[in-house]
């Protein structure tokens, strides 16, 4: 597969961890147990001696915070000393990623969360954030007040609220708080309920050229973005389900055993964009800018972003 990518004239990114671990290691305790670490690493050692030579950006863990929350309800792990253990894990790695890639880029990639921002994901950029080639950023959602989230609780992620504007502030935070260090969109997406159209009608290609408009946007206002990642290409397992569908394909795998990868609107989408590298600049979003109470608060009402425009 990485062969395939670097033939086609594509760098890969290869995520180390995205919260899988082997069954003997879960049987010490996961990361309960104090050796994980060292076996984590000794298991990383390896990945990165066989791909370096690739040169492939490297995610070291994917959204720790998000990784911690779920073996703390999964398996009774201690936060803090997760924590502190995640941030062992990836400061050794990136070292020794560099040792053997010295040019290489590393990040380990934010699970974000509009309006708490600072408060879940802080503490670990305030361990890891020296060893961060760049910040990569997961930006799926926006903020839905705790009022709002009691008289409208979703059935499921596709209920969720899609504010599109809210990359904007998600690169905004960053941008402050690392000035200067590039900003990279590692995950972004739109669910949708297996095949089904969003009840808004808001579809995959009006959310993913609505998206790289406010990309852009960050860009002309000086954000230093280097990169977009779509998730996903194709529907694939997503928090135990194949019920959320988030890819350019779907793929009806419960009932069709050929995996036969169907194109949705957004394929064409993905295609303009690419080749036009963007949106014109007269594009103007589909959706609107919603209340900055929506958004990212408290930052999208202290530094409201102004209503789309065509840039020119």
């Amino acid at each position: 597969m990485i062969g395939a990518i670097v033939a086609a004239g594509m760098r890969p990114m290869l995520t180390l961890d995205h919260w899988v671990y082997p069954g003997w290691a879960a049987d010490r305790g996961g990361w309960r147990d104090p050796g994980m670490v060292s076996d984590w690493l000794a298991n990383m050692r390896k990945v990165v001696d066989r791909y370096a030579a690739r040169n492939p950006v490297w995610v070291t863990i994917n959204e720790p915070v998000a990784y911690i929350m779920h073996e703390v309800r999964q398996n009774g792990t201690d936060a803090d000393q997760m924590l502190d253990s995640v941030a062992q894990a990836h400061d050794a790695i990136y070292d020794y990623i560099h040792q053997i890639q010295p040019n290489a880029l590393v990040t380990s990639n934010v699970g974000y969360v509009a309006g708490a921002e600072s408060q879940v994901n802080g503490p670990l950029m305030d361990r890891i954030g020296d060893r961060l080639d760049f910040i990569g950023v997961d930006y799926y959602f926006g903020y839905e007040p705790p009022d709002l989230a009691a008289a409208n609780a979703p059935s499921g992620m596709w209920d969720l609220p899609v504010r599109p504007e809210g990359i904007y502030f998600a690169l905004q935070h960053y941008s402050q708080r690392f000035p200067g260090k590039p900003l990279w969109i590692v995950e972004n997406g739109m669910p949708t309920e297996n095949a089904r159209p969003r009840a808004d009608g808001y579809t995959r290609s009006d959310h993913l050229r609505d998206t790289v408009y406010w990309l852009q946007r960050a860009r002309s206002d000086g954000m230093n973005l280097i990169g977009y990642n779509y998730w996903s290409l194709t529907d694939n397992y997503e928090w135990s389900s194949y019920t959320p569908r988030f890819g350019l394909y779907t793929v009806n795998v419960r009932t069709d055993p050929a995996l036969t990868r169907i194109p949705t609107d957004a394929v064409v989408t993905y295609r303009a964009i690419i080749a036009h590298d963007g949106v014109p600049a007269d594009y103007l979003p589909l959706r609107p800018v919603a209340d900055c109470r929506l958004i990212d608060p408290p930052a999208s009402c202290a530094t409201p972003v102004a209503a789309p425009r065509a840039d020119g």
